[in-house]
């Protein structure tokens, strides 16, 4: 009988694993591929569709690459395509998104971020019931807010004003941002606030001097999901902003909706695509810290 030495049984065996393991590799790399495409795709129909002709897109295939790139049909989006009544392109809709996102973003990061640290580090008679009750918010759906809303925002006077738009997404935004702060600073060592509270700093001054210089992580995390979420609003916009204040997405879709003529689908494409670059280019620029600060702890209970 022929006999086998461990030595080449231990060889065999590593072999084995090690086949299987590039086998296992290359799995998941063709379904990342895959996953990659199937995301992708609408992207590049978008994209090569808002360079054609209408009588190119009408008479070749989606997929195919335009045979003039022209520029001009991002031109008319930009500056003058129908948004309604008045033809002055997404131009208008983009400075209202950006004065929309800049105060939200800051004032709900920065009060959720106070909040996070409060219900961390000061433990206060209550604090859990009413952490509990804020997340509460998160999971109750805008619309059973918007009608209590438009009432008192009228009563005060801003409503159909940018000040009401903001204002709501920091009331929307609230819940989840304290979330993401307490979370983050609950893996902190408790000993950095207890020697600060022994050296007489008081609940500012922790904050700004201590617990904010550790928070780069989570602030990045709460700045995309935030410039995600307010930017890429429909329903908040489109409801309290007014017919002067309209952001981008609500001018978006009353380019894509609205038509007195054929529909200019490159227009359509070239208008869609404006509309989403900020928060690409934001997540593009900064996605390897929200990696990041989701590892350091943003959802960890």
């Amino acid at each position: 009988m022929l006999s086998i030495s461990p030595t080449n049984l231990k060889f065999a065996s590593k072999r084995a694993s090690s086949i299987q393991m590039q086998w296992g590799r290359i799995g998941i790399y063709g379904f990342l591929l895959v996953t990659a495409l199937f995301f992708l795709l609408p992207l590049y129909v978008m994209l090569v569709t808002s360079f054609k002709e209408l009588d190119e897109i009408r008479l070749s295939s989606i997929f195919a690459l335009p045979q003039d790139v022209s520029w001009d049909y991002w031109k008319v989006a930009w500056s003058s395509a129908c948004t309604g009544l008045e033809c002055n392109g997404l131009q208008v809709g983009f400075w209202n998104s950006v004065q929309i996102l800049i105060p939200s973003v800051i004032i709900s990061v920065m009060f959720g971020a106070i909040n996070g640290y409060a219900l961390s580090f000061w433990k206060i008679k209550g604090a859990n019931i009413l952490f509990a009750c804020l997340l509460l918010g998160a999971f109750i759906p805008y619309q059973v807010f918007i009608y209590p809303l438009i009432r008192v925002y009228a009563e005060i006077g801003i409503y159909g004003t940018l000040t009401g738009v903001v204002v709501s997404h920091v009331i929307f935004g609230m819940p989840i941002m304290t979330l993401l702060f307490r979370n983050y600073y609950s893996t902190l060592p408790i000993e950095l606030f207890n020697a600060a509270r022994i050296d007489g700093a008081g609940f500012f001054k922790v904050f700004f001097i201590i617990m904010l210089p550790m928070s780069t992580p989570i602030i990045i995390v709460a700045v995309i999901m935030q410039v995600t979420n307010i930017w890429n609003d429909f329903l908040i916009g489109l409801v309290f902003a007014g017919n002067d204040n309209l952001p981008m997405t609500v001018q978006l879709n009353n380019i894509v909706n609205t038509t007195t003529g054929e529909r200019a689908y490159n227009v359509n494409m070239a208008a869609t695509i404006l509309t989403s670059l900020v928060p690409l280019i934001i997540y593009v620029a900064s996605g390897r810290w929200f990696v990041r600060g989701i590892a350091s702890g943003s959802v960890k209970g």
